[in-house]
């Protein structure tokens, strides 16, 4: 048991040799990379289910929505993300390494939980992409109706989406789309075609990548500046009652949606061993790229809402269909445009992250040491990368968005929970060790951060939880038969070296 929860000494985390990574990024980078990874598929998708609610395919209500309460949704998880963004701040500004929440964990709460939260982690970025894609795709298909151009619905359409949709012409495809050896063949060709671009253009290098996202970011937020400036001309009153039909039912379901908007103020910390005086520019980062993207979810929440009946908003691409419905066919477009230029920039954020994550737990020997190759050129973990742009390009081809939506959700506040408890668990074990940012009232907030995320999770449906389990125990099997017996500080300390 001793040796399954051996920490990793944070002093070892800071050397840095060969195979560290190369340092790019100042603090407006990472704010523009925190906005590039929060404002996406969750405002430009998950909000209108959030608001609408979600009914299965035999009619019954999965969950509730939040309707117009939708902004009280966004205020929850702007309050559960800022405490869980402090305890990055901490952790982040002290261990600059790639690891994010994983290396984090190694040095607080043991390999064993180490290698949980690294598992949890793929939930977060590869997983969460499947749905950043999809929800791309759509909005791409939409932006080609724009100019006449109709593809073929079996092209944008992915068998599991098919198969669990309750729009009896989506589930119908099942029995039109052309058949191969009687399956029918119903694939989603945008989100795999830009899950494959996005790849190649990370493997061009991480100050290219910045570059990429620091434009994409600016066309993103002009997109919702002019649904904001379009839409709050059409606000209806009627549309605003009732205000909470479903109660804190619906605001706290519509939350556990809705969480998906929030992923990825922690993909900054995927960036530390990257980022130049990462001990000032991390929490900056982190918590500036938080409080901006909290206050536009909100303004576009109660203009989405006020622009119409909030039962309207089931649909893969919400703003856009909201600026259709009350008229403005042309800006729909435009804002159809800005939304795939914005998941866009997502895609490339969580691309960028999840190989890192791979590239730390290689070199601690978790994984085996393909993931941890640096290209002799770039200095990027390009196998991995390459790795994760094919896993999520095939899965989007087939995938559906709803059922990842609540896979990344659940594992990435199960993530969000250990690393405010590992803030805690470092202050009494090592008290001394200088802290660049120190988290406000540790025992409070901490301790409000844990039971904020476990809140969330519980509004989350229960067959969540149950593949949620599943993941674990696959993950736990790995670790096992690979990770355990190869793990470099388990290894060291089995031979007594000290270097």
């Amino acid at each position: 048991m001793n040796q399954l929860f051996r920490r990793k000494p944070i002093a070892e985390l800071l050397v840095e040799g060969e195979h560290s990574l190369k340092r790019v990024m100042g603090a407006g980078d990472l704010v523009m990379l925190a906005i590039g990874a929060v404002i996406g598929a969750g405002i430009f998708g998950a909000i209108g289910t959030a608001a609408a609610g979600q009914v299965g395919p035999t009619g019954v209500v999965i969950r509730y929505g939040a309707g117009p309460a939708l902004v009280f949704s966004f205020i929850l998880l702007g309050f559960a993300c800022a405490l869980a963004g402090l305890c990055y701040a901490e952790l982040a500004s002290m261990i600059p390494q790639a690891g994010s929440a994983y290396a984090y964990s190694y040095a607080t709460l043991g390999e064993l939980v180490a290698w949980i939260i690294g598992w949890d982690l793929i939930l977060e970025y590869a997983v969460g992409n499947v749905a950043v894609a999809i929800s791309w795709g759509d909005y791409f298909t939409t932006l080609l109706k724009g100019f006449n151009i109709v593809l073929p619905p079996w092209l944008t359409t992915g068998y599991r989406t098919a198969l669990l949709s309750a729009d009896p012409a989506i589930h119908g495809l099942l029995q039109t789309a052309p058949h191969v050896a009687g399956i029918p063949l119903l694939i989603h060709l945008p989100a795999f075609g830009i899950v494959l671009l996005i790849t190649v253009l990370l493997l061009q290098g991480a100050r290219e990548s910045v570059t990429a996202n620091n434009i994409m970011v600016v066309i993103k937020l002009l997109a919702l500046g002019l649904f904001i400036a379009v839409g709050a001309t059409h606000l209806h009153r009627e549309n605003l009652h009732p205000f909470a039909p479903n109660g804190l039912t619906g605001i706290h379901q519509g939350a556990a949606i809705v969480f998906f908007a929030y992923i990825g103020f922690d993909a900054i910390s995927t960036a530390a061993e990257e980022t130049r005086n990462p001990q000032r520019n991390l929490p900056i980062g982190i918590l500036g790229g938080l409080a901006i993207c909290t206050l536009i979810y909100v303004v576009v929440g109660f203009v989405l809402t006020g622009m119409v009946p909030y039962k309207e908003l089931a649909v893969a691409d919400p703003l856009a269909r909201a600026l259709q419905l009350a008229g403005f066919e042309r800006v729909g477009s435009v804002v159809a445009l800005g939304a795939a230029v914005s998941m866009s920039a997502v895609l490339l954020v969580f691309q960028y992250g999840q190989p890192r994550i791979f590239f730390a737990m290689a070199r601690d020997g978790l994984l085996p040491q393909w993931a941890a190759r640096l290209h002799p050129r770039t200095k990027i973990p390009f196998a991995t990368t390459l790795f994760t742009g094919i896993f999520v390009a095939a899965w989007s081809l087939i995938g559906d968005a709803g059922e990842t939506y609540d896979l990344t959700n659940i594992g990435t506040l199960f993530a969000f929970m250990l690393v405010s408890l590992g803030v805690l668990v470092l202050r009494y074990s090592e008290p001394e060790r200088p802290r660049p940012f120190r988290v406000p009232f540790v025992w409070a907030v901490t301790l409000l951060s844990a039971a904020g995320c476990l809140f969330i999770m519980k509004g989350l449906p229960h067959q969540a939880w149950e593949r949620f389990g599943y993941w674990l125990v696959v993950g736990l099997a790995l670790y096992f038969a690979y990770g355990f017996r190869h793990s470099r500080l388990r290894i060291r300390e089995g031979s007594g070296s000290t270097t």
